[in-house]
């Protein structure tokens, strides 16, 4: 059977404070050279698409989404048969340049590189076209619902705790805990033998981030006063030895600091207003030995071994799986962190 001619899409027409998702038909692209043409399954909803369609960050593309799901129905004329019919992944890094310095390094922070949903046409769609070099294979074992939320959320947090560079028995603080990244930052983090403690408000949350293993739990809303001090009580007196802000609530930057401990590290994640400044003295810095760390998404190692951690039953997303047709709603109820979990678009069947 060929493919359709058409596809339905959730279309931006111009990303901003009054954006408007719209459903239409558009064409189904065809694949160039090193490309391969995706039939979605499904698409994980990312916080970071929220901040995309609404601009927050830049957003060049009119299609956002990035944690798809599904199989490759054709190849580009330079691209190996072998891929037709696989199952893979289309993440945030659309494609990389592959021959800067910074690639050689890690090249996850590559300037030149493409996003999905950022400036290339992203996963909220019934097909998408993706670089043959950047995507995941997706185990026949773990389901499509599972692992959308690996291909941002999951790899996030594994590549910003290996960043962080912990030992077993080390205390990590993740505000937000309760969220899309942070209960799978939490489960990660107890996978490697961190001590988490979690912040969040509610009884949902806090439930959800003891099931994924945190050994202490803190609600914000309850502790605002003496929430540092609490933090602290618990990791020794003097602090963690790293936090992993996956928020970006600005009061959940301006705490971190007050958190960690001398010679320990803030992992910067969430994406905050953009006219946000960290404020911290050089001062302070130095003399208390703190590093402070930016980090966006995992590399292929990370994804192999998160989905090893997967198929060992370590982790597990927790998810809400909403029609296609929802995803304003979903948009809505992210604005309002009211999704315990991740949320996730059935596309197609």
């Amino acid at each position: 059977m060929g493919l359709p001619q058409q596809q339905l899409c959730a279309w931006v027409e111009t990303p901003g404070p009054d954006a408007t998702i719209a459903f239409r038909d558009i064409e189904v692209p065809k694949p160039g050279p090193g490309e391969v043409l995706v039939r979605l399954e499904v698409s994980g909803v990312c916080h970071s698409d929220h901040h995309s369609i609404y601009g927050n960050t830049p957003m060049t593309t009119h299609i956002a989404g990035h944690e798809g799901v599904g199989i490759v129905v054709a190849v580009g004329s330079d691209v190996s048969d072998d891929l037709l019919h696989s199952r893979v992944g289309v993440s945030w890094l659309h494609r990389a340049c592959g021959k800067c310095e910074i690639c050689k390094v890690d090249y996850t922070h590559c300037p030149h590189q493409d996003n999905s949903g950022r400036n290339v046409p992203g996963t909220f769609q019934e097909y998408c076209l993706a670089d043959a070099e950047y995507l995941f294979q997706i185990p026949a074992e773990i389901p499509a619902a599972i692992a959308a939320p690996l291909l941002c959320g999951g790899i996030t947090m594994y590549g910003a705790l290996v960043r962080a560079d912990l030992r077993a028995g080390d205390f990590v603080v993740i505000p937000g805990a309760g969220g899309g990244l942070g209960h799978l930052g939490v489960q990660i983090a107890t996978s490697m033998g961190l001590q988490v403690i979690a912040i969040d408000s509610g009884p949902d949350k806090e439930a959800i981030c003891r099931d994924s293993g945190a050994c202490h739990f803190f609600d914000f809303q309850k502790s605002r006063s003496s929430l540092v001090e609490e933090v602290r009580s618990v990791a020794g007196g003097i602090g963690a030895h790293a936090v992993l802000c996956i928020t970006g609530a600005p009061s959940a930057y301006e705490s971190a600091l007050a958190m960690v401990r001398s010679l320990g590290k803030l992992v910067c994640v969430g994406i905050p207003p953009s006219s946000y400044r960290l404020a911290i003295s050089p001062f302070e810095i130095l003399v208390r030995g703190l590093r402070i760390i930016g980090s966006t998404v995992g590399n292929r190692s990370h994804m192999s071994s998160l989905m090893d951690l997967v198929l060992q039953g370590k982790v597990r997303p927790t998810v809400e799986v909403y029609p296609f047709s929802e995803l304003p709603e979903v948009m809505k109820k992210l604005e309002h962190a009211t999704i315990a979990g991740r949320a996730v678009l059935q596309i197609q069947k």
